[in-house]
């Protein structure tokens, strides 16, 4: 099993991989980068279009990994802990990263009976939109959609963050206007939240296609996506915390529809 061996940072494929830290280089090529052995596994047991897997050359591949190194179909390159840190961005590289195209979603997967859906609207924060793609995989949500303003799916952070959680769902990137619209047409209830809110999230019933909408961070849902809402809910809280963030209350809200639809007899 001879691998190739990179060494230098100048190297043209090196410079390549690097400059998929760039948003601008991933959405030209098509192509991200994941990080850590977890996410390597986890994209092979989704058949995710892997273009190569490089490991440190120094330690070896991951024992993990071995047996997928073995079954051949995939590139497989050795590099210095230099060449890892210069691709991944990090000054404690991952002992192994992998190129992969870019995820192709199912778009049918928001109009399934019944869907539940969480849709994000200016979601700035990488580790916000990881852990709401790892809750929507947990409650089994049909689809996670990122609005315009919201964090790259493919930001190195946001892939970290979530986990392995986002081979796992049909997540997609869309212009909320015309997809809302196309929601509420095909009669799915749009929902957020609001401090104003007559329903809790304990009493409105999760139980129809639903979309769960979430705004940014600070300024909560863009004044265009608030006017599609047809009913906003509060999650109450006993205590003194004065909020919870975005993360926290999609979280409860995604599990209370979970508790409705599946542990409500």
């Amino acid at each position: 099993m001879n691998h190739l061996w990179l060494t230098s940072i100048q190297n043209e494929r090196v410079k390549q991989w690097a400059s998929l830290l760039d948003k601008k280089y991933r959405d030209r090529t098509g192509q991200f980068i994941i990080e850590g052995v977890h996410l390597v596994q986890e994209a092979f047991r989704a058949s995710a279009a892997v273009k190569c897997v490089v490991y440190n050359g120094e330690r070896g591949i991951p024992q993990e990994l071995e047996q997928l190194a073995w079954e051949g179909g995939t590139e497989w390159v050795q590099a210095t802990t230099q060449v890892m840190a210069k691709c991944t961005g990090t000054d404690t590289p991952p002992p192994v990263f992998a190129v992969l195209e870019k995820l192709k979603r199912d778009d049918t997967a928001l109009f399934r009976e019944n869907s539940l859906v969480v849709v994000l609207d200016g979601v700035r924060d990488p580790g916000n939109v990881g852990t709401i793609i790892r809750s929507a995989d947990a409650v089994g949500a049909d689809a996670v959609v990122l609005g315009k303003g919201s964090v790259d799916l493919y930001n190195p952070k946001t892939v970290r963050s979530t986990m392995g959680s986002l081979f796992h769902l049909s997540i997609m990137e869309a212009d909320l206007a015309e997809l809302l619209h196309e929601a509420k047409k095909q009669g799915i209830r749009l929902v957020g939240t609001s401090l104003q809110a007559t329903h809790t999230c304990y009493s409105y019933d999760w139980t129809p296609g639903t979309w769960l909408l979430m705004g940014n961070e600070s300024e909560g849902l863009s004044e265009s996506v608030r006017q599609t809402v047809d009913e906003s809910v509060i999650i109450p809280m006993q205590g003194e915390a004065e909020s919870l963030n975005v993360a926290m209350a999609a979280t409860v809200l995604l599990y209370e529809a979970l508790r409705q639809r599946k542990f409500n007899e």
